[in-house]
């Protein structure tokens, strides 16, 4: 199996561990205040490392719960077992797993699985975004009041209290503003041209790894608010179709 195809199964057994104990009995935990983590994280995060390591036993691994593993390896595998864990606490079938893989730090192929809707987007550099198997695109939109966006809060109270602010400037400007609880899925949805863009600040590298590359490879546009180039580590992230991207960081610039 290559690095995608690896990366693809991995997903859809994990996210076929996430569908089958949805709503069931599980452990649940917290890592702060309002940040969950489930049992179900966990066993998904080990069956996706264990799927990884059988495959490809040399590369390196960052993963949301185990944390850094490996070193020396030129690939790196940004694992997000179950994006959405207080979505999947609370009952709510809105999560995905989200798996990204850098070579020498470049990103190279993503995926993002939802297991309730059954939907498998993945990419890899220079081939295309898919949905099932059927090659996606991002959304032709080019006003600003006509678009659907979407973010997230970051559980830092700082970052929190900025990203409101924003929220408030885009909700009064666009046609609406979604805020479903998980990223990876929302990052899925503007490479599929359901949302028109998406801003993220001050998540973590394996929320937005996959789906920065997905929207690219749809078609799309990554910035950071000042319109530069941005990678996973970056904390402050637009992602867009493209065509409204400059209205946007109009808005953003400065935060």
């Amino acid at each position: 199996m290559d690095l995608l195809d690896t990366a693809k199964q991995a997903a859809l057994d994990a996210g076929g561990l996430l569908r089958e104990r949805f709503r069931s009995n599980f452990r649940v935990g917290k890592k702060g205040p309002i940040d969950f983590v489930t049992e179900l994280d966990l066993e998904s995060e080990r069956l996706i490392i264990e799927r990884v390591r059988r495959a490809f036993p040399e590369h390196t691994i960052l993963a949301e719960e185990a944390g850094a593993s490996g070193n020396g390896s030129r690939f790196n595998w940004l694992i997000d077992p179950l994006d959405g864990t207080t979505n999947y606490v609370h009952g709510v079938p809105a999560f995905c797993v989200s798996i990204a893989i850098e070579c020498e730090g470049r990103l190279e192929s993503g995926v993002i699985y939802d297991p309730i809707e059954d939907e498998l987007f993945w990419a890899s550099r220079g081939k295309g975004a898919f949905l099932n198997g059927d090659r996606i695109y991002v959304s032709d939109r080019s006003r600003l009041e006509e678009s659907l966006l979407g973010t997230g809060f970051s559980y830092d109270p700082d970052a929190l209290r900025a990203n409101l602010e924003l929220f408030q400037k885009f909700i009064t400007r666009a046609a609406g503003v979604r805020r479903v609880g998980s990223a990876a899925r929302d990052l899925a949805y503007v490479a599929s041209g359901r949302f028109d863009a998406v801003w993220e600040y001050h998540l973590k590298p394996w929320d937005v790894a996959a789906g920065m590359l997905i929207i690219e490879e749809a078609g799309g546009r990554v910035t950071d608010f000042e319109g530069g180039p941005c990678g996973p580590r970056d904390k402050k992230i637009l992602l867009s179709n493209g065509r409204i991207h400059d209205s946007m960081l109009a808005i953003l610039k400065g935060f």
